[in-house]
């Protein structure tokens, strides 16, 4: 890639006023491109936290101790689940906040060779 490929790349797809807000970092993820990982990370949040809410209900509806320390492990279970759900979420909105940074980089290299060439 030239300095001027890049260039357009940069000023294309990133905007710098924006910066890293959560608005921006948020309108990155749910974008075209990332719609099945979108929609696959949603699919598995409902599930876990439906499992969780169900578990804690039948928590408090049991009067058995041995059937509280099942739903007490279910409920655990699925929200460790859910938890993972989202630091995996939030890690893919970061991955495109470091290309973006790569790209920058990428750009200031291209532009340090021309001045080593050039002297």
């Amino acid at each position: 890639m030239d300095e001027e490929q890049i260039k357009n790349i940069i000023e294309d797809t990133y905007d710098d006023s924006e910066g890293d807000t959560y608005w921006s970092m948020a309108k990155d993820f749910y974008n075209r491109k990332m719609f099945t990982v979108v929609i696959a990370l949603w699919v598995f949040a409902i599930i876990f936290l439906s499992g969780a809410v169900i578990s804690a209900v039948l928590f408090f509806m049991t009067d058995i101790t041995q059937d509280h320390i099942m739903y007490a492990a279910i409920f655990i279970t699925f929200m460790l689940f859910f938890s993972m759900i989202k630091i995996f979420a939030w890690q893919m909105i970061h991955r495109n906040n470091i290309k973006r940074e790569i790209k920058r980089l990428e750009l200031r290299i291209a532009e340090l060779t021309q001045i080593v060439k050039n002297k």
